[in-house]
């Protein structure tokens, strides 16, 4: 049965086995030293990780020596990349067009058919309402 490598890189046991690795093959006993737990369920982790594409194992007379397989590493390194990069905008919408364009027209009438002159009562004084009117 195999695992997953996010199964795998779940655990911490099996996250400080795989940094133990990274600096070069060692043997089981010598990963246990570094662990409160026992030399059996480090070998249980192995095996996990073994499952998992994460680490391989080469015999070496009677010991096992374990090494990282970095091309394990592969999906989780694809799905950081992925995560690192900003997401792309969003699509407009067709309706968001449609309503533009809707609006641009009515507009466009709107300015067709507003008087030409147009004077603001902001500025209207008693002469030029004089002059208008004569």
């Amino acid at each position: 049965m195999t695992m997953d490598a996010f199964a795998a890189l779940s655990d911490p046991v099996r996250r400080e086995l795989l940094r133990q690795l990274a600096a070069g093959p060692a043997r089981v006993v010598d990963m246990a030293s570094a662990h409160p737990i026992s030399r059996p369920a480090i070998s249980k982790h192995l095996r996990a990780l073994g499952s998992a594409g994460l680490v391989t194992a080469d015999d070496v007379g009677r010991e096992r020596h374990y090494r990282l397989d970095r091309a394990g590493l592969a999906p989780v390194s694809a799905l950081l990349a992925e995560l690192a990069q900003p997401a792309p905008a969003p699509p407009i919408a067709e309706q968001a067009f449609d309503g533009l364009e809707l609006e641009v027209r009515r507009v466009g009438r709107d300015r067709r058919t507003a008087p030409t002159a147009h004077i603001s009562t902001e500025h209207v004084t008693t002469e030029h309402i004089d002059e208008e009117t004569a």
